[in-house]
């Protein structure tokens, strides 16, 4: 008697699925490596498939911002507005840590979904909530501009290729800057840890980005105090 053997059965594809996996591959490969086709082949499926779920790549990338957008934590109930902000963005920036191809794909996106659309409302919400009014509220948004969603444009950003390791080629390095760019030079012989050169340090990001958020909540703070409008502000 013949005796049959059960096939595994394959996971039904949807929406979610298609996008998760998209998300593991851009977190492995890079979103450059990312296609219709090899996700298609990453699930097992033909390309034809995902079509039912995703309309095309710009969809798909919209709905993988959309899935990130969902792993930011909501800041704890009743929190204080500063210390809520402060827990929301810090959590975006270690969301963002994990999806490196996230930063360019958030810039690149020409239109906004409801996804990312509530993002930004209940990001609003946490500062009209605290009393601000929706006139500051407004300029806070603009100031906030990417760091709310965890990154900014850095002014110091990490050089092309790596600093030489050899003693007189790091010493050359440093004379040149200090000769040819000294104010930039003496900022960095004070952020330079001890046994690095002053050339091949990079900042630290992570403090860097908490600095200018901290700094702009102070800020915030200060002018909502001051019952700060935009027409009784100074603006030129």
């Amino acid at each position: 008697m013949t005796q049959l053997v059960d096939k595994p059965r394959r996971l039904p594809l949807n929406r979610e699925r298609v996008l998760r996996s998209a998300i593991a591959l851009a977190d492995t490969e890079g979103i450059d490596a990312l296609s219709m086709r090899k996700l298609a082949q990453e699930l097992g499926v033909v390309p034809m498939a995902l079509y039912k779920h995703v309309a095309n790549k710009e969809e798909l990338l919209g709905g993988m911002v959309d899935t990130m957008v969902g792993e930011i934590e909501a800041p704890a109930p009743h929190a204080p507005w500063k210390s809520a902000v402060r827990q929301r963005v810090l959590s975006a920036r270690q969301v963002l840590l994990r999806h490196a191809w996230a930063r360019s794909v958030i810039e690149s996106r020409t239109t906004v979904t409801p996804a990312v659309l509530g993002y930004m409302d209940s990001f609003a919400g946490m500062f009209l909530g605290g009393g601000f009014s929706a006139d500051l509220t407004h300029h806070v948004m603009h100031a906030m501009g990417s760091r709310m969603w965890g990154f900014t444009q850095e002014v110091f950003d990490d050089p092309a290729e790596p600093a030489p390791e050899q003693p007189e080629m790091q010493a050359a390095m440093a004379r040149h800057m200090s000769e040819n760019y000294p104010h930039l030079f003496s900022i960095a012989v004070t952020a330079a840890h001890d046994d690095e050169s002053v050339v091949g340090r990079g900042c630290d990001d992570q403090f860097e980005f908490e600095f200018a958020l901290d700094l702009l909540l102070d800020g915030f703070e200060r002018l909502h105090r001051q019952k700060w409008t935009s027409q009784g502000g100074t603006r030129r």
